[in-house]
């Protein structure tokens, strides 16, 4: 195993009061440090930058208001990745900050430039700590978006292996907190509704994730071929991360993943492109793309929505009104609505257009696998 990519929520990082503990953070460093022995390549994505930063803005409590915690997140940001890099240094290793959004992955330059620095901080044996850039991000700090983070990371890495660390042990059968006798699952293979139905809809107290959120993440990584482990990962054994690799975690084992992993290109169609419009195409056309393995032709063409230009996403429905996938454009919508129906020669005649295919197989991606 070459590539792993851990995530250390919020609950894991802070004392009773809400605060960042420094003996619960130095603890995981000797677990993650203990993993580097086996593993050579360590992602971490960690919360508590919210928790870092409110005692410096004078809160005596968490605060709750999302412009509170984005405030605390911009100061305490940089005392996170202060503690990292001393405890990290203790160790020998050396952490490099990397904040990230929802919109970095949706932009094709921006999701490339992300892959391409972290592949490089990789390669230099440097320990990345990735973060949602909690300050102009709202969506983390309300729907516990780092767990989601994790597994587009890990997804974009082709990690391995995703370990997602908590409070609990992994998924239960009924809620812990009301049942005393409730127990974890040690593997799921698939994410159906039965499982679905067990997520807890509670989040910790100095949390914003909860089973839920968690699933989802799974459910993403496993598409794209990335198994996944959510468990206990509070105490001070060193060992506590490599014994999940070993298969003796405290929590749930989540695989086997549905595919061998996805091309990156493809990924960024199926999950992260803005999708710019719509078009809907014949039976025949959708044949070819679905089962034949082609491209799509203007012949193909029934109608389209939306203004979009050559180079976006769009999405791809058959007459039946079903989405049947994504896939990049040849076309701007004008120049679609010009040659909608048209065989190639009649396309050539219409406008002057270097790929008369509207989308090529190389950059589609059927809905089974978005």
């Amino acid at each position: 195993m070459r590539r792993v990519v851990v995530k250390i929520g919020s609950a894991l990082l802070t004392d009773p009061e809400g605060g960042l503990s420094s003996e619960k953070l130095e603890g995981h460093v000797a677990a993650l440090s203990q993993l580097r022995n086996s593993v050579p390549e360590v992602v971490l994505v960690s919360s508590g930058a919210v928790a870092a930063g409110y005692e410096r803005l004078n809160y005596t409590a968490r605060p709750r208001t999302v412009v509170a915690k984005q405030a605390c997140a911009a100061v305490g940001q940089g005392l996170l990745i202060q503690a990292y890099n001393g405890a990290l240094s203790r160790h020998g290793l050396t952490a490099g900050q990397v904040l990230l959004t929802r919109g970095d992955f949706a932009r094709r330059e921006s999701y490339n430039n992300a892959l391409n620095t972290l592949s490089l901080l990789l390669e230099k044996g440097i320990v990345p700590i990735i973060n949602e850039n909690d300050t102009v991000a709202v969506g983390e700090l309300t729907f516990g978006e780092n767990d989601l983070l994790a597994a587009l990371v890990a997804t974009l890495l082709q990690a391995d292996y995703l370990i997602i660390l908590s409070s609990t042990a992994g998924l239960y059968r009924s809620d812990p907190s009301g049942d005393s006798e409730a127990q974890a699952l040690d593997r799921v293979d698939e994410i159906t509704p039965e499982i679905r139905a067990m997520a807890e809809d509670s989040v910790s107290p100095n949390g914003t994730g909860g089973m839920k959120a968690k699933l989802a993440a799974v459910d993403l990584a496993l598409s794209m071929g990335v198994p996944v482990f959510i468990g206990d990962g509070s105490g001070s054994d060193p060992d506590k991360i490599r014994m999940v690799l070993d298969g003796k975690g405290r929590g749930t084992y989540f695989g086997n993943p549905r595919v061998l992993p996805v091309g990156r290109k493809r990924q960024w169609i199926a999950y992260h492109a803005n999708v710019a419009g719509r078009i809907t195409i014949d039976d025949g056309a959708s044949r070819a793309l679905c089962e034949q393995g082609k491209s799509l032709l203007p012949v193909g063409l029934s109608a389209l929505e939306g203004d979009f230009k050559a180079g976006d996403v769009v999405e791809v429905f058959c007459l039946q009104g079903s989405l049947i996938g994504k896939g990049i454009v040849n076309y701007s919508s004008s120049d679609l609505a010009k040659v909608r129906g048209m065989n190639t020669s009649q396309v050539k005649q219409q406008i002057a257009q270097e790929r008369v295919e509207v989308i090529h197989r190389d950059d589609w991606v059927h809905c089974k696998c978005s």
